[in-house]
C-alpha cells in the first residue's frame, strides 16, 4: 500500500525557481497615481464637477431637448413664410424690379417657397417624413440664395451654411429610429451614415460664429468673446467635449442674439427691422442645431468617441 503522506525534499541553497528565465524579474510598478497638486489635474477635476452638475440640473429638460431643437431649427423658415405672405406685394415688386423675374414666375417662386417652408417645417416638428422635409428645406435655402441674389454675399453664405448644418442635425436625429434609407448605398450601415451626417452638421454649425468674428467693429470684449468662441467652435468641429462646447455656444449666441438682433426695438417702418428679424430667427435656427448636438452627442467621428475606445 502506497503512503498518502508526501515527504518534502530538502532544497539546496542555490535553488532557482525559474532556471530558464521565463518569468518577469522586474517588480511591478502598478499605475502611477495622479498628482493632486498638478494644475492640469485640478482643471480636470473642476471640469468633471461642472459636467456632473450640468448633467444633474439639466436632467428634467433633457427629454424635451429634441423637440425644442427641431422647432428652433425650422422657426426661421416659418417666419420667412409668414413674412412673404404679409409682404406679398413688396416681395413681388422686388423680384420683378430688381431680380427681373417675369410676372408669373415671381408669383410661382414665392408660392413654392411658402408651401414648402410651411409643409416641411410642420413635418420636421412632428417628425414625419423627415428626410423629404429636410431635402425640401435645403432646396429652399439654395433657390432663395439665387432668387434674391444673395448667394455671393459672405454673411448670407456663412449663415446659411450653419442653417444647413442644423438641418443635417435634424436628419441625424431622425436616423436614430428610421430603419432604412439610401437603399442604393449598401456599403454604408445606418450607424455609419449617421456618423457622417453628424460630422457634417457639427462642422457647418460653427460657420455662423465665424461670420460673427469677421464682421462688425472690434473692442476688448469682442476680442475675448471671439477667442473663447473660436476655441469652442474648434472643439465642436473635432468633437472634443462637444456637448459642453455646444452648450457654451448656445449661451453665447442666445445672449448675442437678444442684444444684437433686437428687431422689436426698431420701428416697424424702418427698413433695418426686417434684416434684424431675419438674422434673429436664423440665429435661433442655429441655436436649435446646437441643442440637438447637446442632446445627441458628437457621434462616432469625434475625439470624445475615440477616447471611449482607449
Amino acid at each position: 500500500m502506497t503512503s498518502r503522506i508526501s515527504i518534502a525534499r530538502p532544497q539546496s541553497a542555490n535553488y532557482n525557481p525559474d532556471p530558464h528565465g521565463l518569468s518577469n524579474s522586474r517588480p511591478s510598478t502598478g499605475y502611477r497615481s495622479a498628482n493632486p497638486d498638478d494644475p492640469i489635474e485640478k482643471l480636470r477635476a473642476i471640469s468633471k464637477q461642472v459636467e456632473d452638475s450640468i448633467e444633474i440640473y439639466a436632467q428634467p429638460l433633457k427629454p424635451h431637448l429634441p423637440a425644442i431643437g427641431r422647432f428652433m431649427i425650422v422657426v426661421t423658415f416659418l417666419e420667412d413664410a409668414l413674412r412673404i405672405l404679409t409682404q406679398w406685394s413688396d416681395q413681388i415688386w422686388y423680384l420683378q424690379q430688381h431680380r427681373h423675374f417675369p410676372w408669373g414666375l415671381s408669383h410661382l417662386f414665392l408660392l413654392i417657397n411658402v408651401v414648402v417652408m410651411l409643409g416641411a417645417s410642420g413635418a420636421v416638428i412632428l417628425k414625419r417624413y423627415t428626410e423629404y422635409s429636410v431635402a425640401g428645406l435645403l432646396g429652399v435655402v439654395v433657390i432663395q440664395g439665387f432668387g434674391y441674389g444673395l448667394i455671393f454675399d459672405l454673411t448670407f453664405f456663412l449663415r446659411n451654411l450653419s442653417v444647413i448644418g442644423g438641418l443635417f442635425m435634424v436628419f441625424s436625429d431622425s436616423m436614430i429610429t428610421r430603419k432604412k434609407l439610401f437603399a442604393g448605398l449598401p456599403s454604408l450601415s445606418e450607424t455609419d451614415r449617421r456618423k457622417y451626417f453628424l460630422l457634417a452638421g457639427r462642422v457647418l454649425l460653427i460657420f455662423l460664429f465665424l461670420g460673427f468674428i469677421i464682421q462688425g467693429t472690434w473692442n476688448i470684449a469682442r476680442v475675448l468673446v471671439s477667442i473663447v468662441g473660436l476655441a469652442a467652435c474648434i472643439m465642436v468641429a473635432v468633437g472634443f467635449k462637444a456637448k459642453w462646447s455646444a452648450a457654451f455656444l448656445v449661451f453665447v449666441l442666445s445672449v448675442f442674439n437678444v442684444f444684437a438682433n433686437n428687431w422689436w426695438s426698431v420701428p416697424s417702418a424702418h427698413p433695418q427691422r426686417d434684416f434684424l428679424k431675419y438674422d434673429f430667427f436664423q440665429t435661433l435656427s442655429i441655436v436649435g442645431g446646437l441643442i440637438l448636438l447637446v442632446n445627441m452627442g458628437p457621434g462616432g467621428l469625434s475625439v470624445d468617441e475615440k477616447k471611449k475606445n482607449y
